[in-house]
């Protein structure tokens, strides 16, 4: 039995279509034991998104951003955020959309991307899917400062550091981004293990 089978949409309500589109659903979901149960959930729609790390295995460092970040800050994080370069989608295929997000951020210019894995963040409440890519870079594929648009309320500060620095950083939590720890710990699998 397929899932949509197991779900009857009884009525989706619009919360706010301002930055994002926040919904609330009432639905019933046919258990496991066959009762069926009505039950409500709000969800946050804010499109998919693409983010990648970009290393270098010669010299064994990787490339991260460090911004500010309203959501971490409202919950007492009083410090910027260090992470993976990311980005929405906006209707661009993923592998385009991260190049040319990391340019932005980064000013690294990057051409062969690898897909990774995918995931859902936080799919108790948040629709987003997030494409994970790794891609080597060189110094000599830096093109411009990086440091996103400021237009869009961006002031990134791009950093460049080694792989065991960064995975002693999530582990003393100056790291604590989700998509980024995901990325660094497998890169410290497969790109970069010690030699």
């Amino acid at each position: 039995m397929s899932i949509a089978d197991r779900i009857r949409v009884q009525d989706v309500t619009t919360l706010s279509d301002d930055w994002y589109v926040l919904k609330k659903t009432t639905f019933a979901c046919r258990r496991g034991d066959g009762e069926w149960q009505v039950q409500s959930r709000e969800t946050y729609d804010r499109g998919n998104g693409a983010t990648i790390l970009l290393y270098d295995p010669a010299r064994r460092t990787v490339v991260l951003v460090r911004q500010f970040r309203y959501p971490a800050f409202v919950t007492g994080y009083d410090d910027m955020l260090i992470e993976t370069p990311a980005g929405l989608l906006d209707d661009a295929a993923p592998e385009e959309r991260i190049r040319a997000e990391v340019e932005e951020e980064t000013g690294f210019r990057i051409h062969h991307v690898r897909r990774v894995f995918e995931a859902f963040m936080s799919p108790g409440a948040v629709t987003e899917k997030i494409y994970f890519f790794v891609g080597e870079y060189e110094p000599a594929d830096r093109v411009s400062a990086g440091g996103g648009h400021a237009g869009e309320g961006e002031d990134i500060e791009v950093l460049e550091i080694g792989i065991d620095e960064a995975l002693a950083m999530i582990a003393d939590g100056r790291i604590c981004d989700g998509k980024t720890i995901m990325l660094l710990q497998y890169a410290a699998l497969h790109q970069l293990r010690g030699a």
